[in-house]
């Protein structure tokens, strides 16, 4: 059972900025990551389609036998991961929990800032967990459209990234926020120029948070794999797996020799 992959979905490429962090990790470990590519992208679904698809990807990862599973997705993440637990018996994760933990822990101000789709904004998700854990904090969300598609395009800075991120986040500057949550997996890859807007304020990868939670995970229901020196790591779209290589060499800073279809 220890040997068995940890499961990663997301609805195309950005779930790689998890897969990354996690094999960075947990480098014994063995990932089949699935990118639903053939249906990207989630954020602007509703939510019983974006249940029926997460359903549909866990449901392929636990034909490949994986011992738990990461929703790399936020959008997924948002209005699935509820009913996927309640679904399915193996150890099931998101993007949320770990990212608002992080957040609470470092906002010095209690004025914290998201960012996501439009999808994962408009849930509510994450504003909502925040203010479960404390009724004090004020929470602004802001959806960020455009910042996906500057990713996939491989605008990773200059003028058009800089006006796009002056555009959506002017307002944490006038609301005075101390701690961004990038909730969503695209936008770790801007992260540089997010950070030089927004001067002195704390900016939470949430993927980094996702990897130490799925190491602990692991370690708590005794699936840690010891043995590997180094996992095996597999990758699987439903569409397209030329566009997704190229994309997830921008990710991941590599090359992927092999994307099964």
């Amino acid at each position: 059972m220890k040997n068995r992959a940890i499961g990663v979905f997301d609805s195309g490429v950005g779930g790689l900025t998890v897969f990354k962090e996690i094999e960075k990790l947990l480098p014994g470990e063995n990932i089949k990551y699935f990118g639903d590519t053939a249906r990207v992208p989630y954020g602007n679904k509703s939510k019983s389609t974006i249940i029926k698809f997460s359903t549909e990807n866990m449901l392929f990862l636990l034909k490949e036998k994986v011992k738990m599973v990461v929703v790399a997705c936020n959008t997924s993440s948002s209005l699935a991961l509820d009913y996927l637990k309640d679904i399915f018996k193996i150890p099931i994760i998101g993007v949320i929990e770990a990212g608002v933990n992080k957040a609470l822990t470092v906002s010095s101000n209690r004025r914290i800032g998201v960012i996501g789709t439009k999808s994962t904004i408009d849930s509510k998700s994450y504003q909502d967990l925040i203010k479960s854990k404390d009724k004090k904090i004020v929470v602004f969300g802001q959806s960020c459209p455009l910042f996906v598609h500057l990713v996939e395009e491989g605008f990773l800075n200059g003028s058009l990234v800089n006006e796009s991120i002056s555009l959506y986040l002017n307002r944490f500057i006038k609301e005075k926020v101390d701690t961004v949550i990038l909730g969503c997996t695209h936008y770790p890859l801007l992260k540089k120029p997010i950070s030089c807007y927004l001067k002195n304020v704390k900016i939470v990868d949430s993927a980094k948070e996702v990897a130490i939670q799925t190491k602990e995970v692991l370690i708590n229901n005794d699936l840690l794999n010891l043995k590997n020196i180094r996992g095996k790591k597999v990758f699987y779209v439903s569409d397209e797996s030329k566009s997704f290589g190229d994309l997830a060499e921008l990710f991941l800073k590599r090359s992927i020799k092999t994307v099964k279809l």
